[in-house]
């Protein structure tokens, strides 16, 4: 897995509408996701393909991730959302996500589709895929889908459609993650996101969480994103601007966070032993590998 960017948040833009898109270009997001599936009507769909191959080719996305989410494989426009984009703009694309994922099968036809194009136009650098999984078919195959494809990087959780998958209660307008606390006497999202991060991690894998629908609550959203953190997961999709900041502030190590990392691993600069004490509390190999990944990931993010 190539990770040599940033993914803590992921914003989901109707690939039919290019101001949005440029608008995106010049956030703080660290990937955009040019949407061809839920957020753009049947009767859109050839209006939006061509709309993103056109920002596709004239935006300048200052460097960011450019991910292209086509319809799901069970409709009649995903295979077309494929060609014609790849082919036109295929150069200019980080990622593939396919939704609704339900089976390896689904991850191997779209790597083979995407070897094709690829070779007929002589490109030579790989277009990776990001499997999202909303359904109970998925989560119970998800560590095969995981090795569905070489080109796999990521997995996502599709909170909405899971529910509808397992026939779980809609307590909110969006059905994303808002009033759980009124159903569940807990986190009601742990057991199939852990499995899904479990999936990804055992596999070298990227894990994002699903997106909070109500953009205008700041709170729900940080105790979301705090929860998916906990979980381990490595960044979360964003439906609206404005929650940008709060996501990509959760994913960032905190000057607290690096400062015990740069104390444990001082401490363990001498890796033959087993355990070595800190502040009369012992660490062992296991919590350096953790104080290890928060510090290379600030590094990463030229926190230090």
């Amino acid at each position: 897995m190539r990770i040599n960017k940033p993914y803590r948040t992921m914003i989901s833009v109707p690939g039919n509408k290019g101001k949005m898109h440029a608008k995106a270009a010049a956030s703080n997001v660290d990937v955009i996701m040019l949407d061809l599936e839920d957020s753009v009507s049947a009767d859109q769909k050839e209006a939006a393909r061509r709309t993103v191959i056109d920002s596709l080719l004239s935006l300048d996305f200052n460097a960011k991730r450019v991910n292209l989410r086509i319809n799901s494989l069970d409709t009649p426009f995903a295979y077309k959302d494929l060609i014609q984009v790849a082919e036109a703009a295929g150069d200019h694309l980080d990622t593939i996500v396919v939704p609704k994922v339900n089976h390896e099968g689904d991850i191997h036809f779209v790597g083979r589709l995407l070897n094709g194009i690829e070779m007929a136009l002589g490109q030579t650098r790989q277009i990776r895929i990001q499997a999202c999984i909303e359904t109970a078919q998925g989560l119970a195959q998800v560590n095969e889908i995981a090795q569905g494809d070489s080109r796999i990087s990521s997995l996502s959780f599709g909170i909405a459609d899971y529910q509808a998958s397992i026939g779980a209660g809609l307590v909110s307008l969006s059905g994303h993650g808002e009033n759980e606390e009124q159903v569940y006497p807990g986190h009601r999202w742990h057991f199939p996101i852990s499995r899904m991060v479990m999936a990804a991690k055992a596999n070298g894998l990227l894990a994002l969480d699903a997106p909070y629908g109500n953009f205008t609550d700041a709170d729900g959203l940080k105790k979301s994103a705090d929860l998916a953190k906990a979980l381990g997961c490595d960044g979360k999709w964003v439906i609206h601007p404005d929650q940008i900041d709060t996501v990509n502030q959760v994913f960032t190590p905190s000057t607290e966070e690096i400062q015990r990392a740069r104390q444990i691993l001082q401490a363990a600069d001498d890796r033959s032993r087993g355990a070595v004490a800190v502040d009369g509390r012992m660490v062992d190999q296991a919590t350096i590998r953790i104080a290890r990944r928060v510090w290379d990931q600030a590094v990463f993010l030229g926190q230090v």
